[in-house]
């Protein structure tokens, strides 16, 4: 029989089984003694999600001081068959917290074979709502801009469906608009469009629309540009006083409805100058469109001001 060999591989492997062997008791050992830590433990909020809303996250854990054997702080610490403390809200808070000690009977039911000897956590905090429904109207915003200059929105803007059902927290249902304004794609409309517009808020996901979308039809017609040149009317020019102006006539600029050229009174404007409003810093008169066609847009008065000698 060969004397041992400290070096060979059976040396090592001897040394190695040695090792694991003493680690493995030093484990059990360990694990069978009783200890006290600070550890975290999950909780669950239990409500009725048919009348009540977290408006913010709800908190999932908390921080304890507990004492138990070394395999149940193990398999604690693992999360393995760990049951989170239940916390029922049975009716709308009237507070939006709750203190660590509150918290005391749901993690003593909790707590499989650990004894909590307090909660480290002070507060814990939430924010319910009761859940509320509200039907609002739709409406592009009047403020922006679908078309250039030479085009204009003719007609009423239809949108179908011309409401829409928000079902959410209270707080932030009451805060949407009425009517809910909608913004069409950016883009510069030139012809009759037929386009989806999406339901765009802040407060996704914890408000819901009963519809994504909303088809909206804009009407667009072609507008035409024009001049015309008035003869203003002067008005309430005291007896014995003689006026000459400069320039004597105004050019009228405005656009009209291509469609609409051939409908045009165009005699029917009136351009006046009020004698009452002369200003003498600069003796000038503001030149007033009292009178004018229908259906045009845009108009505008050149000069803005007219030089007046008084005589």
């Amino acid at each position: 029989m060969r004397p041992f060999q400290p070096r060979t591989k059976q040396y090592w492997r001897v040394v190695l089984l040695c090792f694991v062997a003493a680690s493995t008791f030093w484990l059990l050992n360990a694990l069978n003694k009783s200890y006290s830590t600070q550890t975290t433990y999950p909780i669950r909020f239990v409500y009725n999600d048919s009348e009540l809303v977290p408006v913010k996250p709800l908190p999932q854990e908390v921080l304890i001081n507990v004492t138990g054997k070394g395999w149940k702080l193990l398999r604690k610490s693992l999360r393995l068959e760990v049951q989170p403390a239940e916390i029922y809200i049975r009716d709308l808070p009237r507070n939006n917290f709750l203190l660590g000690s509150a918290l005391r009977p749901a993690l003593v039911n909790a707590l499989d074979g650990l004894q909590l000897n307090f909660v480290v956590t002070d507060t814990v905090y939430f924010h319910f709502d009761p859940i509320a429904q509200k039907r609002i109207a739709l409406q592009v915003d009047p403020k922006q801009q679908l078309t250039n200059n030479q085009h204009t929105v003719f007609g009423p803007i239809r949108i179908s469906p011309d409401s829409v059902t928000f079902t959410g927290p209270a707080s932030l249902i009451d805060s949407l608009p009425d009517p809910f304004l909608l913004r069409v794609p950016q883009q510069i409309l030139t012809e009759p469009t037929k386009l989806p517009v999406p339901i765009n808020h802040n407060y996704k996901p914890l408000v819901e629309a009963d519809v994504e979308e909303a088809q909206v039809s804009i009407n667009v017609k072609n507008l035409v540009a024009e001049e015309r040149q008035a003869l203003p009317e002067l008005v309430n020019v005291p007896e014995g006083v003689s006026l000459t102006l400069r320039p004597p006539i105004v050019v009228l600029r405005y656009q009209l409805l291509q469609d609409s050229m051939s409908l045009l009174n165009r005699s029917a404007f009136k351009v006046v100058l009020n004698y009452n409003k002369f200003n003498p810093i600069d003796s000038t008169l503001v030149p007033e469109l009292v009178q004018q066609p229908r259906g045009l847009r845009n108009v505008q008065i050149w000069p803005g001001k007219v030089q007046v000698d008084v005589k």
